[in-house]
């Protein structure tokens, strides 16, 4: 019998999880190399959950740091539940959320970061369009609450499932599915000129 397309695709994800799995062994025995393997694997992905998070590449940084030195230390706690990925997911996801409880609300949401160069295959217009849509969004991101943030980023930016946010945040997933909706409603609403 043939394979089916996704079979190599869920060979390779149960291949990683594997992988994972081994490397978080011999990371645990005190294996320096197989730790920095599982920070190369996860690493980028994680940057952009926090970057989406935190909206500022210095604090996601900053943040992804602090999570693979926490996880570093505390490697001997790791009962291996949950695969490593989504363990840093929670470490990051919690960090992250800390430095938005403890953000003071910011002077002016008037200055933004230097645009980068323009595209010059879309229309002048249609590219101030899409600067101010996203710098709107931006700004209604950052008024939601900070469980409600990571709730809709985590759903609606990473795809993941109302149970593993509920895993990574710490909450139920029913507090999940009412954060996500309130984020929606609340965007929709700050967005509604871009409708």
């Amino acid at each position: 019998m043939a394979d089916s397309p996704a079979t190599p695709a869920v060979a390779a994800s149960a291949l990683g999880r594997h992988d994972d799995d081994q490397l978080t062994v011999r990371a645990k025995e005190g294996d320096e190399e197989a730790f920095a393997e599982l920070v190369a694997r996860h690493a980028p992905a994680l940057l952009r959950l926090a970057v989406r998070l935190l909206d500022d590449r210095a604090d996601a940084e900053d943040a992804v740091q602090e999570a693979f030195i926490s996880a570093w230390r505390r490697l001997p706690e790791f009962r291996g539940e949950a695969g490593f990925g989504t363990w840093m997911y929670r470490i990051v996801t919690n960090r992250c959320l800390n430095v938005l409880r403890s953000r003071k609300p910011q002077a002016s949401l008037d200055v933004a970061p230097e645009a980068a160069a323009p595209d010059h295959t879309v229309a002048p217009d249609r590219l101030a369009e899409g600067h101010f849509a996203m710098r709107d969004l931006q700004q209604a991101l950052s008024r939601l609450s900070a469980e409600q943030r990571a709730c809709w980023i985590l759903r609606e930016l990473d795809g993941r499932s109302y149970e593993f946010i509920a895993e990574t945040i710490g909450i139920t997933e029913q507090a999940v599915r009412a954060r996500v909706f309130r984020a929606r409603r609340s965007l929709t609403t700050a967005l509604g000129a871009w409708r």
